[in-house]
């Protein structure tokens, strides 16, 4: 069960792509099927609902070749804010990251191009994590989703509400950057002064390519039916969650066990999938 949820408004699209849609072939047979007298309501039901499953059908390809045309030249997202934080020896550690505005803005417009825009629900849940979903949705109407949880964000003496929403902001980042595959662009985080100064997030070792690859083929026979894996995807959330990569072949093993559980309990997996093709 979860409380407290509420969807935030849709980032600006900056003037949509011109999207030709070809006519259901099934429209002309519907149309001249609704003036005869001789079609019952039965059949008439399922020429209908076979035209949903066209135009469902034509939507999702479509989205699916937005996203790569997105993809294939992705914006780029400058990092236009320094923060720094106290250390727990006195000192401080100062990083460049991109902020939420940024992103959304920067990614926002160049999703527009293709006819996408996004927008994220967010919700509380019973044991007190924050949850955000981010969704992304074609002008045809199909879209996907990426959802992440973590606890509040209480560092830095902040009350409860900024606890809140630092960990909403902190989220909203991740699920678009993850949906997007842009994450390698973002400096982030984890609100206890780990950043790593204006390198931006660091990406895997080449050992850590290895046991992500190990963890990703250990979640590959729990995917539920109709989902593959996106393995760029298990690396952004596998950070996103640890702030760090498997080290070793226990690490890679323990952190595939702990997905497959929580994705499941969550109900969660198309975070880290696709709808198979």
């Amino acid at each position: 069960m979860e409380t407290g949820k509420k969807e935030t408004t849709d980032l600006a699209m900056a003037g949509p792509a011109e999207i030709q849609v070809a006519p259901s072939p099934l429209m002309g047979i519907i149309a001249a099927a609704s003036t005869d007298g001789n079609v019952d309501a039965d059949k008439l039901m399922k020429l209908l609902e076979a035209n949903e499953r066209y135009e469902a059908n034509e939507a999702r390809k479509a989205y699916h070749i937005a996203m790569a045309t997105f993809k294939e030249d992705p914006p780029e997202i400058t990092k236009d804010r320094t923060v720094s934080y106290p250390t727990k020896t006195g000192g401080t550690t100062t990083f460049n990251h991109a902020t939420l505005a940024n992103v959304t803005s920067t990614i926002g417009k160049a999703l527009s191009v293709q006819g996408l825009t996004a927008s994220w629900v967010t919700a509380h849940t019973e044991k007190g994590a924050v949850e955000v979903t981010c969704k992304i949705t074609h002008i045809l109407g199909h879209s996907e989703s990426c959802r992440l949880q973590s606890a509040p964000d209480a560092s830095g003496g902040k009350n409860s509400i900024q606890a809140i929403g630092s960990a909403v902001t902190y989220l909203q980042r991740y699920t678009l950057l993850a949906l997007t595959g842009l994450a390698t662009y973002e400096n982030e985080n984890d609100g206890n002064g780990a950043g790593n100064g204006d390198k931006g997030p660091p990406g895997p070792s080449e050992k850590e390519k290895g046991y992500l690859a190990k963890m990703c083929d250990l979640m590959v026979d729990s995917v539920p039916e109709g989902m593959t894996l996106d393995r760029k995807r298990v690396q952004i959330v596998t950070y996103a969650k640890a702030m760090a990569y498997p080290y070793n072949e226990e690490k890679a093993i323990s952190g595939a066990k702990w997905l497959i559980d929580n994705l499941d309990k969550n109900n969660s997996w198309e975070t880290v999938c696709q709808k198979a093709s």
